[in-house]
């Protein structure tokens, strides 16, 4: 008999102390009786998801919690986010993560641009390799604010680019892209921003009191590569469920097949209920399924404590719970619960802080009786780092 598993990725899940809760954390003040379950009746415990000299970035955490070293394969986070679109690019190519934004008198007021609709994104994208191919570079549509661009720079050497989201509310005067390579970087930016302020859409978007986009913001660059397949290592048949490009593009790379859900948005208004239906599902036809939901991380930069626990609360119910029924319904089986990174409510931008994970099924014995959030996996001794051997003792030990 196959063993069964199942992974869910709540995105940024972990959190520090809030004021607001009295010194708790939304994982601390959540309703999450299953996670709970999962940590009092198996282990739980801490994981190095982001390597020294790493930023604390969704891509570099993710990565390891798949069981990839970020040290030997991370390119940059646009590669990855490519290889969902399907996107190809030559050797000398860089791709680069491209952002719509809301700048204000210089400051990044929102990294979302209102979290801009997918028709408008399409326009938008479609005037900007219009009037910039040009510049030797093409753009692509994602979803809402997260698309793409790919070019051929002058002169890469050390581009340093920063992500939008980890200078909300600051000027980005000190945070424009640097090094070799940024004056090519900073035209198109600079074009696309002449391009946008008088664009129909952006008239649109002010006439209704929404947020334009004002500006693109290009970071997260890099060169495609391949990746060693985890269903091969493992000899596992396995699916994704996400909605972020750049999970599903890990994914592809593993090996897994990505299941579509209607209605999962890659925000706080996505389909709990239909990825959770849907990994039930897949529990009878794969070997492994790994459901990834971005809710909480979202809250997180919106710095909205209550959303970020009913987030939570709504991956307990609506994902983990279902997954955990369905899972006992097999001779053996095993569930992991891993946000990538922590990111805290009261600061909006990631943190490379461990954050807490845990597991339980079929060989997974427990050691010390807890409920799961960052003070009690503290308490264990299970830290795991480097983080990318988390999933080889998931599958194996």
């Amino acid at each position: 008999m196959t063993m069964k598993y199942a992974i869910v990725l709540p995105d940024g899940a972990a959190d520090d102390p809030v004021k607001a809760l009295n010194g708790a954390t939304p994982l601390e003040v959540a309703h999450i009786p299953h996670m709970d379950e999962i940590a009092r009746t198996g282990r739980c415990g801490r994981v190095v998801t982001v390597p020294p000299g790493f930023l604390p970035g969704s891509d570099v955490a993710t990565m390891s919690l798949f069981g990839y070293n970020p040290e030997e394969l991370y390119e940059g986070r646009a590669p990855l986010e490519a290889v969902a679109k399907g996107i190809k690019s030559d050797a000398d190519e860089l791709i680069f993560r491209c952002n719509f934004v809301t700048l204000v008198d210089g400051c990044m007021e929102d990294f979302t641009a209102g979290h801009i609709a997918q028709p408008e994104v399409e326009r938008l994208i479609a005037d900007l390799n219009d009037a910039l191919s040009d510049l030797g570079c093409r753009f692509h549509a994602g979803v809402s604010y997260r698309n793409l661009m790919v070019g051929i720079p002058p002169d890469v050497g050390e581009l340093r680019c920063t992500p939008p989201h980890d200078i909300p509310g600051l000027m980005v005067t000190d945070y424009l892209p640097a090094g070799a390579g940024a004056g090519w970087v900073r035209e198109i930016m600079a074009r696309a921003s002449a391009l946008l302020d008088a664009h129909e859409v952006n008239l649109v978007r002010r006439d209704i009191g929404e947020n334009p986009a004002t500006d693109i913001w290009l970071w997260g660059q890099g060169r495609y590569r391949e990746f060693p397949r985890l269903t091969e290592q493992y000899g596992l048949r396995g699916a994704a469920i996400a909605a972020v490009d750049l999970i599903r593009g890990i994914a592809m790379l593993a090996g897994l097949d990505l299941i579509e859900v209607e209605g999962a948005t890659g925000y706080l208004d996505t389909n709990y209920a239909g990825k959770g239906e849907a990994a039930v599902k897949a529990l009878d036809e794969y070997d492994l399924v790994v459901i990834h939901v971005e809710a909480p991380d979202e809250a997180g930069h919106l710095g909205d404590v209550q959303e970020k626990i009913k987030a939570i609360e709504a991956v307990d119910a609506m994902v983990v719970g279902p997954i955990l029924e369905k899972l006992r319904t097999f001779d053996e089986w095993r569930i992991l619960v891993a946000p990538d990174h922590p990111t805290p409510v009261e600061t909006k931008i990631h943190s490379s802080v461990p954050p807490p994970f845990c597991m339980a099924g079929t060989g997974v014995h427990s050691v010390h009786s807890r409920v799961f959030n960052e003070k009690a996996t503290a308490e264990s001794d299970f830290f795991v780092d480097p983080g990318y051997e988390l999933l080889e003792f998931f599958v194996k030990s």
